[in-house]
C-alpha cells in the first residue's frame, strides 16, 4: 500500500495544471494574480487571482473519506502549511505549485433565457467566479482533481461584493457535499473547512425566532473558507459564454476559445468514454449524448433522496453531470410537489419541476455546441435529435427511480400517482415514509409515524387500499427479485434513513460561531452513513419529523441566498 501524503511538500509533487497549461488566460490579466477589482473580462478562459487569506484562521473539519480517496493522511489537515493554503494564503506554497489561483467567467441563463442584467456592465463580461478561486489541480491516486476555495475574497467577477462566505453557508456546503456523496449522488466534494476568529462581514438574515419570509436585519457573521473538490468546475454557463461570443464574432479568437473549452471538457470529464482520436465533430455529438445520460440520472437521483437545488441556472449546472454550487438548496421533509427552499426561487426550480429545469439547461448546452457545427448539417442534425430526445430519456430515468423507491420490478404510473396524491392530502414526511415502506409493512401502523396529521377515516381507507395494491405489486416482484428480504434491502438502499434536516443543521453552525465544532463533527458521522441503522440515541434525534415550530421559521423552512 502506498504511504499516504503527510506534508504539503509531498502533496505539491502531484500538481498538474492542465487548465493553466492548455487554456488561454485573459490577455488583460496581471499574470501574478493581483486582480481583485470588478472589471469586464472580454476574452480568455480564466484570470489568475490570488486568494485573500483569512485572518487568524482556525481549523474546523476535513473529510476523512475524501482524504482517504486522495491518498492524504488525516494528519495533513492540521499542519501549518495545509492550513495556510486552504485558508487562502498562497505566498509560500512549495514548488512546483504556482503562487496564485484562477477564476473563470460564465454566462447566466435562467430556465433557458439568456441574461446580462446581473452583470454590472450589462454585457455579460463581468459575470463568473466572484468568490470562488481554484488553487490546485493535481493527480492523486490516479485521478485528476481540482480544488477550489469558496469565500477566498474578490475576483474580477465579484460584481462589487466582498468575495467572502459566511460561516453558516460554509458549514452547510461542507457537510452537504459529503452527505450527497454518501447518498450515492454525483457531486462535488468537501476537503476542508477553516474559519476566521477575527474577521466578520454583515449580511441580511432573520431575527431569532422569526417567521418572516425575507431577511429582516443585517447580522454580523464570522467568515470561513471551505474547499470543494471536483474533477473540474466546468459549467454549462461557461460553454454558453464562449458560444455567445462565437455566435456574434465578438472577437477574432471567439470560435477558437469555444472549441478549446469543449476539447478541455472532454479531456477533463469524458476521456474514459470518448475516443479523442476520432474526428472532433463525432466527439462533440458523443459528448452531448453522454451529458444527457449523466444529467437525467443526476436529477432523478436528486428526487430519490428529496434534494432540491433551488437555483438550477446554467451557471450552477456542472458540465460533468454532478451536483455543484450548494447555495439555496434544501431537502424536502414535509412533502410538497412544489417545495422550494429559496425565497428568490420559484416554481420553475421547485422539487418536482427539476426535470424540466434540467431540460432547459441541456437545451442551452446543445445550443452552446451549435456554433461548432456552423457548416456541418449532418452533425448539427444529430445534435438536435439528441436534444429533442431529452424528455424521453428523463422520463425513463424517473420511472426507474420511482420503481426502485417502491421496490417494484416495473414502474407503475397509476400506483405512484395515487401515492403522491395521498401524500399531499395527508401531509407526509417524504424520507420517513419511504424508509418505513422499505420494511414491507402489511398494515399502516408503521407508516403513520411519517404523517404530520391524522387523516380522516375515508382517507385512511384510501391509504389501506393503496397499501394492499402495492403489496400485490411487491408479490409480483418477488418472482423476479427472489425474496421479500432482498426487495426490502434493495429499497433500503434507495431510501435513506438519515437525511439532511435544516432544523438540525442550524444548531451546528450557531455553535461553531462560538467556537464549538462538536455538532459539526457529529453530523459528519451521521450524514455520511445515511442508509445505516445507527444508534437509538441518533435515531431519537435525527429520524424524526420536523417540529411544528420550524414549519415557517426564517432560515430553516426557507432562506435567502445571502451567504
Amino acid at each position: 500500500m502506498t504511504e499516504r501524503i503527510k506534508t504539503l511538500d509531498a502533496f505539491a509533487k502531484h500538481v498538474n495544471y492542465s487548465l493553466l497549461n492548455t487554456l488561454m488566460p485573459d490577455p488583460e490579466s496581471t499574470g501574478d494574480g493581483n486582480d481583485h477589482n470588478p472589471r469586464q473580462v472580454f476574452s480568455g478562459h480564466y484570470v489568475p487571482v490570488t486568494p485573500t487569506p483569512l485572518m487568524s484562521p482556525v481549523y474546523i473539519a476535513h473529510s476523512e473519506t475524501l482524504f482517504a480517496e486522495l491518498g492524504l493522511d488525516d494528519s495533513l489537515a492540521t499542519t501549518t502549511d495545509f492550513a495556510a493554503l486552504f485558508s487562502g494564503d498562497m505566498s509560500a506554497v512549495p514548488s512546483p505549485m504556482v503562487p496564485y489561483g484562477w477564476a473563470t467567467g460564465y454566462a447566466l441563463s435562467i430556465y433557458g433565457t439568456e441574461y446580462t442584467q446581473q452583470c454590472p456592465f450589462r454585457t455579460g463580461n463581468g459575470y463568473g467566479d466572484g468568490r470562488a478561486i481554484s488553487v490546485v489541480e493535481a493527480v492523486l491516486n490516479g485521478k485528476r482533481w481540482e480544488m477550489q476555495l469558496k469565500g477566498a475574497g474578490r475576483t474580477p467577477y465579484c460584481r462589487g461584493a466582498d468575495g467572502r462566505a459566511v460561516l453558516r453557508s460554509s458549514v452547510r456546503e461542507f457537510l452537504v457535499q459529503e452527505h450527497m456523496h454518501a447518498l450515492g449522488i454525483p457531486t462535488s466534494r468537501s476537503l476542508s473547512l477553516f474559519m476566521s476568529t477575527s474577521d466578520t462581514v454583515d449580511r441580511p438574515w432573520y431575527r431569532e425566532g422569526s417567521h418572516a419570509y425575507e431577511p429582516e436585519v443585517m447580522v454580523q457573521n464570522p467568515i470561513a473558507i471551505s474547499t470543494r473538490v471536483a474533477p473540474s468546475f466546468l459549467r454549462v454557463g461557461q460553454l454558453e459564454l464562449f458560444a455567445r461570443r462565437a455566435r456574434c464574432h465578438e472577437h477574432d479568437n471567439a470560435h477558437d476559445e469555444l472549441k478549446a473549452i469543449v476539447i478541455h471538457l472532454i479531456e477533463r470529464e469524458y476521456a474514459e468514454e470518448i475516443d479523442t482520436t476520432e474526428p472532433f465533430d463525432v466527439q462533440v455529438v458523443k459528448l452531448a449524448t453522454l451529458f444527457r445520460d449523466r444529467l437525467t440520472f443526476l436529477v432523478s437521483q436528486w428526487i430519490r433522496v428529496g434534494y432540491c437545488q433551488g437555483n438550477f441556472n446554467s451557471d450552477n449546472c456542472a458540465a460533468g453531470g454532478f451536483t455543484l454550487d450548494y447555495g439555496p438548496f434544501g431537502f424536502c421533509e414535509f412533502f410538497e410537489t412544489d417545495y422550494q427552499p429559496w425565497t428568490g426561487g420559484g416554481r420553475h426550480f421547485s422539487f418536482l419541476n427539476q426535470p424540466l429545469a434540467a431540460q432547459k439547461n441541456f437545451d442551452m448546452f446543445c445550443r452552446s455546441l451549435m456554433p461548432l457545427f456552423a457548416d456541418d448539417s449532418k452533425h448539427l442534425t444529430a445534435l438536435n435529435s439528441i436534444n429533442e430526445g431529452f424528455s424521453n430519456v428523463m422520463e425513463r430515468a424517473m420511472a426507474n427511480m420511482w420503481a426502485s423507491k417502491l421496490g417494484l420490478a416495473d414502474y407503475d404510473h397509476d400506483l405512484l400517482m395515487k401515492l403522491l396524491q395521498l401524500m399531499v392530502r395527508t401531509g407526509v414526511d417524504y424520507s420517513l415514509f419511504f424508509r418505513e415502506l422499505s420494511a414491507l409493512p402489511d398494515d399502516m401502523s408503521s407508516l403513520t409515524r411519517s404523517f404530520y396529521h391524522t387523516p380522516k377515516d375515508e382517507v385512511m381507507k384510501e391509504w389501506q387500499n393503496w397499501l394492499q395494491a402495492w403489496r400485490q405489486s411487491i408479490e409480483k416482484s418477488v418472482k423476479i427479485e427472489g425474496s421479500l428480504a432482498k426487495i426490502s434491502e434493495t429499497m433500503r438502499q434507495a431510501n435513506p434513513k438519515f437525511i439532511w434536516r435544516e432544523w438540525l443543521i442550524v444548531p451546528a453552525y450557531k455553535a461553531a460561531e462560538k467556537g464549538d465544532f462538536t455538532l459539526i463533527h457529529r453530523l459528519q458521522k451521521i450524514l455520511t452513513a445515511p442508509y445505516d441503522e445507527q444508534s437509538k440515541e441518533v435515531e431519537a434525534t435525527y429520524y424524526q419529523r420536523r417540529p411544528i415550530e420550524f414549519f415557517s421559521a426564517g432560515g430553516v423552512a426557507h432562506y435567502s441566498c445571502s451567504s
